[in-house]
Formats: C-alpha cells, structure tokens, sequence
C-alpha cells in the first residue's frame, strides 16, 4: 500500500509544472493583480498524484467534490437541524480551514509583511474555487492589536446554493466563507477577529461584502451581532464573551444576558477545532443525566475546567461542586479527607468533620488525578460509589449521600490495570462515559482564540495596558509544541503580560523567559523565517537578536545549542546539518571536534 505522504516537491520533480499550472490559471480567468502577491507560489504547491488517486495542497491532502453534492449537504444540513445550527456549524467549518491555510501561508514565507501575509488568504480561497475576494480596505497592526478588513466579492457557491433552494434571504448567506476569514485573520493576528457580511446578494445587494474586526471593537443591536457570535460557539458554554466589553444592547439600552442560567459557569472553555467541538458536544449529552464520568488526557489539556463545566450546565448547578486532588493527600489522611472523621478516631481529631462526599451532598464531586490512589484507597473509593453510603473514620454508622462523580485521570488506568497498580472493578465504575481531551498540539486552530482569551484576561486581572503581541511572539506561540498543554499557554502569557511594559507590544524574550524555551522557538523562527522574513535570506531578525541580548545568552553557548540541535534534527547527518547551518561539512566536523576536545 503506498504511503499517505505528498510526493516531492514540484519545483524537482516537474520543472515545467509552474509555467503549465500559471497558463492554466490565466485561462480559467484567474489572475495575479497588484492587490495581490503572485498566484505562482500558491499554484504551484498543488499537486496531483494520478495514480494513487490523491490531490495535495502542499503537505495537506485535499479533493475535489461536485459543487452540486456541496449544494445537497448544505441543504440536507439546514432542513435536518435549522437555519441557525447549519450556521454555526459551516462558519466552524469555514474557521478550521482558514486556520489551516495560514499555516500554509506561514510555511510559503514570501510575504514582506503582514499585510501580505494577509492578503494570501483571499488568493488561496480564489485558488480553490470558492470565491474571488478583493481587497477593498485592509489595515492590520498586529503589534498594536488592531485590524479593519474589508473585502468584496461577485460571486459565492453559496449564494448560489442558497437561492436555487430557498430563494432569496433576509440575512446574508456566506457563512463558509465568514468562518474562513475570521479563522484565518485570527490566526495571524493572535486575538479573535469577527467579521460579519454587511452586503450579501442573496439579500438583494450587487455584490457580497464582509467587514472583520477585533471581537470586542463590534458594536450593535443585541440580536444582529449574538447571531454572527453563534457561528464560534458551538454549545452556549463555550467561547463566552462576556469579558469583553462588546456593546451589546437592546432596543431599551439594557445589556442582554446571553447566558441565561449560566452566569456562574467558568469561561475557560475555549476553542473551534473539530475534537475540541466534538469534546463539547459529548459534554452536554452527558451533563444532565448523573452518568460517571471520566476525563482523560496529558497534563494540562483543561479536565477540571471540563469538570466544573459538566456541573453547571447539569441539573446540580445550585448544589456544591468539591475537588479534591488525589495525589496531593498523604496516603495516611486519604479515608479521612474523603469521607470524613468523627471526633476522638485517632490521635489529633480534635472534632468531627465532614469529608469531600458529605460536603459534595447533592452536587459534584470531582477526583483529579484519580490514577494515583493507592490500593486501599481504591477498595473505599469502590464501596462509596456502589453504595451510596460512606463511613466516617472511627464511626459507627453509615451516611447515605448523593453525589455524581467526576473523574479525571493522565495516565491509561487499562494499562495501570495490567500492571496491577488500579482496579479492575473500580475502572468499571468509573469508565462509564469516558472523555479524552486532545492536546494542544492536536487542536493548533485553537490557538488564536485561546491567546485572545487569556490575553484578556490577564491584562485585566493585572491592570496592564498592554496593546497585543509581535509578530516573532504570534509566530514562536504557533511553532512551540506545548508539553504543558492550554495550561502552559495560560502561563507563558500571564506572564509575558506582567513582563511586558504597558503601551507595549508582547515578544518572544516576554513569553519563554528560560534559555531552555526560548532558544529553540528562536532558532527555528531563524531556519524557516516568519511573517516578514525572507526565506533565502537565512538571517535572524532584529527581534530574535533583541531576544538573546535581553535574556544574557553568551555566543559560545549560542553557536553550541544551535549545533547540537540542527544536528539532532537532521537525525545525525552531518551534511544536512552542515546545509542547514549554511557551512561546510569539514567546518561543522571541526567545531564538534573542538566541543568534544574541550567540553566546558
């Protein structure tokens, strides 16, 4: 079977393939005009592999689908689940691709600023046949946190399809393309970016036109702009911007409350990937029945922001919700805390006290880290799940409670099954709606919404006025790997913006205040270039320059950290490493001659 990897770049392969696929495009009426960079750079990663049946669009596999099946899923969507769901889920759709294609755009780097950079956005959706934008106003600081887009287009598939099934509409119809631009406008600009079809022609205007901004700089009737919000939050607990000082009003001058029963509800659910949705609708299937639940993932995925979102959209809302942090209680104390002591059990119980089930009556009751109880905890842990009774230390009668449990967990308890250090019968227990939570590395499309949220949020929390990120910081946030998940992220901005002075943009020497972190964003900015660096040009910018000053980084350790990983990332070949440095292979041997010779 072959293997699912794009073939060989065309520029090697099929010399002649730019002048053919450049013809092609003219022909069909698609042409580079000075609004634009060149069509060639995008035209020519479009690849064909005929006989196994593949199309690629750079690394990222594509296909071609008749409009007129498109047509019939837009269709079968809205009839099956309404006009308003339909929305929101192409507008998703729609974001999730422009997030993927500035990704391309950002791996392409031909772009002298970000401007450019923005501008490849449209191309690409001229490329894919979507539509034709034109620019009609675009101003963008990413430093200063500001951006006003506007753009136009003819003609839309989905005009087009909207009309020949419904007729002519009293709101515009665009929403592939809204979600497109936002996700990819988003994605560069490091905050969530709204844009809105003002015009559109299945209202009866010549043309479609869409106007984006900042989330927070719109303003307007309550029930003009929830509706455009709606398309980024799939369930209503999530991406809530409430924060955020919007201009919401109703036709009396109040402020509508969009969340109705939710206004306690934690805002940290954040995020428009597709397993972030998918998370998300399997949270609210299970939120009001009394169902177990299990969370699974890596450190720092959000399983407690999960957990306490499950209880306050379930019908315990109004009751406790108790967290206990399993690894975090001494084995010896582990019986007590849970279910609670009487005065007198043993030495140094002074009174009686209720544990974490008493004190979770009725409400929730979430165990993190689960995994790590010890045997004799288990056993306990089982009997009160089962029972619905628990046993105060040192008492002699039992207390009926009623708590739903919530569980959370980073390791595979199967395989801590295996091995003997969980239970079998309590993973029964608890696995009864098991849900995994991806890691950030698997929901990059994120990324900007949740940079947004915590930018906020922060700046807020710490009263600094600080105006948005650089473009190297927005750049390293989307190269960094994340280990620490949306937990880290959280933290590598709370503390850029105490860093960071006010009227100040956020930088990368802001961001990853070690020389472990740091470096290497660095260097790899430095290899494969950014928005507003020229790939040939094989140059640190002045901001990753300014970033090893700042942080004290002496030039020996500079030249052997960027050794050792360029060879590390080659797989050991000194050649291709010597090629990535921009030396000789005899010159790279002698350097790591020299560092084995005098290893200090």
């Amino acid at each position: 079977m072959p293997e699912l990897v794009p073939p060989e770049d065309p520029a090697t392969q099929l010399p002649n393939k730019r002048r053919i696929m450049t013809g092609r495009l003219a022909s069909a009426g698609i042409q580079a005009d000075d609004r634009f960079p060149d069509i060639d750079d995008l035209a020519e990663r479009l690849r064909f592999s005929f006989k196994e049946g593949r199309v690629w669009l750079d690394t990222e596999r594509v296909t071609l689908i008749h409009l007129s099946t498109l047509t019939a899923l837009r269709s079968e969507l809205i009839d099956s689940v309404g006009n308003s769901k339909a929305r929101g889920l192409l507008t998703r759709m729609g974001w999730g691709g422009g997030a993927r294609d500035a990704a391309l755009a950002r791996k392409l780097k031909p772009h002298h600023s970000v401007t450019d950079a923005l501008k490849v956005g449209p191309q690409l959706r001229n490329l894919q046949g979507v539509a034709s934008p034109q620019a009609v106003r675009l101003e963008a600081d990413i430093s200063a946190g500001t951006y006003y887009g506007e753009f136009t287009w003819s003609e839309s598939f989905e005009v087009d399809a909207h009309i020949s099934n419904y007729g002519m509409s009293d709101r515009p119809v665009c929403w592939l393309q809204l979600g497109y631009f936002g996700g990819y406008t988003s994605s560069f600009m490091g905050r969530t970016i709204l844009f809105r079809e003002v015009e559109c022609r299945a209202t009866g205007h010549a043309h479609c036109r869409i106007i984006g901004k900042p989330v927070e700089e719109w303003e307007g009737l309550a029930d003009v702009l929830e509706e455009d919000l709606d398309g980024l939050q799939p369930e209503s607990f999530v991406n809530r911007f409430e924060e955020r000082q919007l201009g919401l009003h109703t036709p009396d001058g109040q402020a509508p409350r969009r969340t109705g029963d939710l206004a306690d509800l934690p805002s940290g659910l954040v995020g428009a990937s597709s397993a972030f949705v998918a998370a998300c609708h399997k949270l609210k299937k299970v939120a009001r029945t009394s169902a177990t639940v299990l969370f699974q993932g890596e450190t720092g995925v959000g399983k407690e922001v999960f957990a306490k979102t499950v209880h306050y959209i379930s019908d315990r809302a109004d009751k406790p919700f108790v967290a206990v942090n399993c690894s975090a209680i001494p084995e010896n104390l582990i019986e007590a805390e849970l279910f609670g002591v009487v005065k007198g059990a043993f030495t140094g119980s002074v009174a009686s006290r209720p544990g974490r089930f008493e004190r979770a009556d009725g409400g929730t009751l979430f165990l993190d880290e689960v995994g790590s109880l010890t045997q004799a905890a288990q056993i306990k842990l089982l009997r009160a799940i089962q029972e619905r009774e628990i046993e105060r230390v040192g008492d002699t009668r039992a207390r009926k409670v009623d708590v739903r449990i919530v569980a959370a967990t980073n390791v595979d308890l199967r395989e801590a099954v295996k091995e003997g250090a969980f239970r079998m019968d309590l993973l029964y227990r608890l696995d009864v709606f098991p849900l995994h939570l991806p890691p950030l590395r698997e929901r990059r499309d994120d990324i900007p919404l949740l940079m947004d949220h915590f930018f906020h949020r922060y700046t807020k929390l710490h009263g600094k006025d600080v105006t948005g990120f650089t473009q190297r910081a927005v750049d390293g946030l989307y190269e960094y790997d994340y280990p620490g998940n949306v937990r880290e992220l959280e933290n590598l901005i709370e503390r850029a913006v105490i860093m960071c002075d006010d009227n100040s943009p956020i930088d990368l020497a802001h961001l990853f205040a070690s020389e472990e972190l740091l470096l290497p964003v660095m260097l790899k900015l430095g290899r494969d270039g950014g928005v507003g660096v020229e790939p040939q040009a094989r140059t640190l910018s002045e901001d990753v320059l300014e970033g090893l000053l700042d942080n004290g980084v002496p030039l020996a350790e500079i030249e052997h950290k960027m050794i050792a990983r360029t060879v590390a990332q080659a797989g050991g070949n000194l050649s291709e490493a010597a090629r990535r440095l921009g030396i000789t292979r005899p010159q790279l041997a002698y350097r790591l001659e020299r560092e084995n010779r005098n290893p200090g």
